[in-house]
């Protein structure tokens, strides 16, 4: 039905260290018949190359670099278009900062150009001090990504969200949020694919970033109830995604 598939991850494909099964069998069918696919995945922490260790040791899936698009990698595409001075101070980990550096970005702390705030396991007050100061002095405030949270086996952890949601009030900025559902992820993504916007699918866990993703960019989308959100859900959705699966075995190619 489809030409190519932009793939969500955590949820997706895997919840927290646990592979989903038809996941992985899906990502198995369109290697097999040579179906363009990219893994758009708002998770800036990590590195494309970390993103592709991980997939083929914890799950056995293999795939190049080429195939991962992250909200870290997008957010430093968008600040080369801005055309600003290449100072920036980040909130996040490894898959920012090797972005922002690959594109010529150095870390400056007292009057970056930028603040970036992504998902950050080791956040303190002073970090967030030190870029809430940045934002009034008049640092340009950029947002990785919305997602509210990250599902794990564990349940529900706290994302990139939250920590933008605390400096817009505690500066009264508002962030450019780069991440799933915004067009300037899906655009990147779609190109990257070299593909028209109604020959691709947006497969994903979650209404809010993935299928919304789809829905406010004339991208198709595929809704799976493995992750995010829930079955009892989907009839109380303001939109409806393109389609909806209990699971990705249920998807002919």
């Amino acid at each position: 039905m489809y030409k190519g598939y932009l793939i969500d991850l955590d949820g997706t494909i895997y919840l927290g260290d646990e592979i989903i099964p038809a996941g992985k069998r899906f990502v198995e069918r369109l290697q097999e018949e040579k179906i363009p696919f990219l893994f758009v995945t708002n998770n800036s922490s990590r590195t494309p190359e970390e993103v592709v260790r991980m997939l083929a040791t914890k799950f056995s899936i293999q795939v190049t670099t080429d195939h991962v698009y992250t909200s870290a990698q997008a957010t430093a595409d968008y600040m080369d278009r801005l055309g600003k001075e290449k100072t920036v101070y980040w909130i996040g980990h490894e898959g920012i900062k090797q972005s922002l550096s690959a594109h010529g970005y150095s870390y400056e702390e007292k009057n970056p150009s930028f603040v970036v705030v992504g998902l950050d396991r080791e956040l303190t007050y002073q970090k967030l001090s030190t870029a809430s100061l940045a934002i009034q002095k008049g640092a340009t405030f950029i947002g990785t990504n919305p997602d509210r949270n990250i599902p794990t086996h564990e349940g529900l952890m706290p994302s990139a969200g939250p920590s933008i949601a605390y400096l817009e009030t505690a500066t009264g900025q508002k962030a450019t949020v780069i991440g799933k559902p915004e067009a300037i992820m899906m655009e990147g993504a779609v190109q990257r694919l070299g593909l028209d916007k109604q020959e691709v699918a947006m497969v994903g866990d979650n209404y809010e970033t993935d299928i919304l993703a789809g829905i406010h960019n004339d991208i198709p989308s595929i809704l799976v109830l493995t992750g995010f959100t829930k079955k009892e859900q989907v009839p109380t959705l303001p939109e409806q995604p393109t389609h909806v699966l209990n699971s990705l075995d249920e998807w002919k190619l």
